[in-house]
């Protein structure tokens, strides 16, 4: 279990890495770089930095190999910009995260059938059904797509001042 000073410090390294990263690092094999999380060790130490490559497996090796020799110089960034004892060592892990999930929308997307387009909702409910539903609910709600009367409606206001169209 992360302590709330670990997770603090975890915040701050991946804000100055990735803005560091992003302005300040002249390497031309790190491009396409984001910095997802980082992981601090309970001694505040170590610090891993999980990063997303866009690209091929070759591309992100490349990548990786270039944050590894970079992490000396975004270790004395982060040494200028968070005041603690030690600054954490840092260490660079791919994180596949990102990849898995755009795969697995890929495949899904495949798989699961696709819905005709028609005027019904989720559960064969109308939109008027819907509508009905929503103004008959509470006060304040607000329909995402009504317009200017129905949202009057629907809030039930009936001041002459905010309905410019009654008075």
């Amino acid at each position: 279990m992360s302590s709330r000073r670990a997770l603090k410090l975890a915040e701050a390294v991946r804000h100055v890495v990735s803005s560091a990263i992003l302005f300040e690092l002249k390497d031309p094999r790190v491009r396409d770089v984001t910095v997802t999380y980082v992981e601090v060790s309970e001694d505040l130490r170590f610090a891993k930095v999980h990063v997303s490559v866009m690209g091929d497996e070759k591309r992100q090796r490349l990548t990786l190999r270039g944050l590894q020799s970079a992490a000396g110089f975004l270790q004395a960034k982060c040494a200028e910009k968070i005041e603690t004892r030690w600054t954490p060592k840092l260490t660079f892990v791919l994180d596949q995260g990102v990849k898995r999930s755009i795969e697995i929308s890929r495949i899904l997307a495949e798989i699961l059938p696709h819905p005709a387009p028609t005027e019904t909702g989720e559960e064969g409910t109308s939109v008027d059904e819907v509508t009905e539903t929503a103004s008959a609910g509470a006060a304040g709600s607000v329909l995402p797509d009504a317009s200017a009367d129905e949202r009057q409606v629907a809030e039930g206001s009936s001041d002459p001042e905010s309905n410019p169209q009654s008075a």
